[in-house]
């Protein structure tokens, strides 16, 4: 076997893999039978898997070490390709819809496939090729701007990741300052995250336009490939979660300044959530590692399989250091069959929140890595992140592992915060789509729009005179705005799942496991709303659902005695 260090990268020739790709499309097209367009449907997957494990080989080696001068040439040059390959399945996909044998490939493979590749057609023509070659190099400017951020802090220079522990410290005077610090990289470098972030939205306004569309919106809905629910849908979620959960995320925020013992709740108090201090795992990496491998091992004999294939093949980089860029991700590797999970452990709760929600997603594709076809190893955002959401819940059971005597202390932390995000992450969506509504609108508009939306979703918030924050900058440090257009509220309607798997784990565990499983081994092989049927999950649009599991949270979080802990 194969550890990721060994993993070979030899940098394509784009124009041969043009070339064998039309000869592999020419068999598919003269194909006589279901059998032969079969056999051309594999040769073609064969090399669109080849040439996605060069990508993530050469983005994970990027993001790790945004200093590898090597591999941050060759993330350049994948970003410059990627319109051209994106165009070859495209190609694919007109040959595939229009296939004398559809009615047979459809029974094979499915309606999502056929639905998938109409999306892609949609969102695609050689026209944008230039422009998505300039989309692309403006995103990773983005991430490699966040990443270079070398922060002044104690006498000490850390990264955005290491500074985020002194957010929690039990100091109030501590935790401002560290606010301040995080913040002042962005304030200083504002102008040019205005700048990516005007480029960006006028490229994607243009590319939109060029293919068709009023603008960026319902192209980036095709682009997410939301084939059963549309705009008037997310609106409707967003009004229900303005009526249903921001009053009662204010009262949670109202117990905490209480629990904290503060006359007023300031942005740099959100993040402590007791007295006492936050709760934090017991060891450093490697130890949380060792338990998360005891945890996977008793959870399910599939999980322990799966973890310890992760191990052997060290498929993940965790902690936070120079040069790395920020955040999480899972992504994964087919031709070594490999999931692979980025972290940036910092000693907080969080590092546990990363390795049970990355582990969500590398179990998921790992279930599914044998599906048969590229387009259904991973679902879509929104149906991915139940997977990783929900496993932060199915891992209750073994919390004791890492926090000891403050199990307590994180749990009722865990489903609180899981709460208090909805709002956040609806007034992210809510966001995108005025920006894109208004592509003309100047830098300064944008944080004006920001600011409204705190105050419609976060009304609890106060900045404390963080000209910065209190001006609508907040925003700027969501990677996802940048990087993933409308990629966001994927998370809050997969969180009203994940919940609803936390409930009924509490009831019957094993019963709501095995809807997990089955829901991890279906991959995207059926839509969002296809795939919460199979798993037994209420649609978060259908009307009450979200009232429902509220309720439920309210009441477990009523019944414990937070001044305690």
């Amino acid at each position: 076997m194969k550890t990721f260090e060994k993993f070979v990268y030899v940098r394509p020739d784009i124009k041969k893999e043009q070339e064998l790709f039309y000869k592999f499309l020419a068999n598919f097209r003269k194909a006589s039978s279901v059998s032969e367009a079969n056999k051309a449907i594999e040769k073609i997957n064969e090399q669109r898997n080849r040439l996605s494990s060069l990508f993530n080989i050469v983005y994970i080696r990027s993001s790790i070490d945004t200093n590898d001068e090597f591999y941050q040439k060759e993330r350049d040059f994948f970003d410059d390709i990627d319109p051209e390959i994106t165009a070859l399945h495209t190609a694919f996909y007109k040959e595939l819809i229009k296939s004398p044998f559809r009615l047979e490939l459809e029974k094979k493979w499915g309606k999502q496939l056929f639905d998938i590749a109409d999306y892609t057609i949609k969102a695609f023509s050689e026209e944008v090729i230039q422009l998505l070659k300039e989309e692309n190099k403006f995103t990773s400017a983005y991430a490699k701007l966040v990443a270079s951020a070398q922060v002044e802090f104690q006498g000490k220079v850390y990264t955005l990741a290491q500074l985020s522990p002194f957010a929690q410290d039990q100091d109030r005077e501590t935790r401002k300052k560290a606010i301040q610090a995080s913040t002042g990289f962005f304030e200083k470098h504002q102008g040019e995250f205005d700048d990516l972030y005007d480029k960006l939205v006028k490229i994607r306004h243009k590319i939109a336009t060029t293919l068709g569309y009023k603008n960026f919106i319902e192209l980036g809905y095709i682009r997410m490939l939301r084939v059963d629910y549309d705009t008037t849908m997310v609106e409707k979620f967003r009004k229900q979660v303005r009526e249903v959960i921001v009053p009662l995320v204010s009262k949670l925020y109202e117990k905490q300044k209480k629990r904290i013992g503060v006359n007023t709740l300031k942005f740099h108090d959100e993040n402590f959530k007791f007295k006492s201090g936050n709760a934090k795992p017991k060891g450093d990496p490697q130890w949380i590692i060792e338990n998360g491998k005891k945890m996977y091992e008793e959870l399910s004999r599939e999980t322990k399989d799966f973890f310890q294939y992760m191990l052997d093949r060290n498929l993940m980089d965790l902690e936070a250091k120079k040069g790395k860029e920020a955040g999480g991700y899972c992504t994964f590797v087919e031709d070594y069959q490999a999931p692979f999970i980025f972290a940036n452990f910092n000693g907080t709760s969080g590092d546990v929140d990363v390795l049970t929600h990355e582990a969500g997603h590398a179990f998921q594709v790992y279930s599914s890595r044998n599906i048969g076809i590229p387009e259904y190893i991973w679902p879509t955002y929104e149906s991915a992140e139940i997977h990783s959401m929900s496993m932060e819940f199915f891992t209750w059971p073994w919390m004791e592992l890492f926090f000891k005597e403050e199990t307590d202390k994180y749990k009722y932390t865990h489903l609180a915060d899981g709460l208090q995000f909805i709002p956040y992450g609806v007034a992210v969506d809510e966001f995108q789509h005025q920006v894109y509504e208004n592509p003309e609108w100047t830098p300064t508009d944008r944080k004006k729009a920001w600011k409204k939306l705190e105050e419609i979703y976060l009304p609890h918030r106060e900045y404390d005179n963080n000209s910065y924050l209190a001006a609508g900058g907040f925003w700027q440090r969501q990677g996802h705005i940048y990087e993933v257009p409308f990629y966001y509220i994927d998370y809050t309607l997969a969180q009203i799942c994940a919940f609803q798997f936390w409930k009924r784990s509490l009831e019957n565990y094993q019963e709501a496991w095995e809807d997990y499983l089955k829901l991890c081994k279906l991959g995207g092989s059926k839509s969002f709303l296809g795939l919460l049927e199979s798993a037994n999950l209420q649609s978060p649009f259908k009307e009450g659902t979200i009232e429902a599991v509220v309720q439920t949270i309210e009441e477990w979080l009523d019944q414990v005695d937070d001044t305690s802990l």
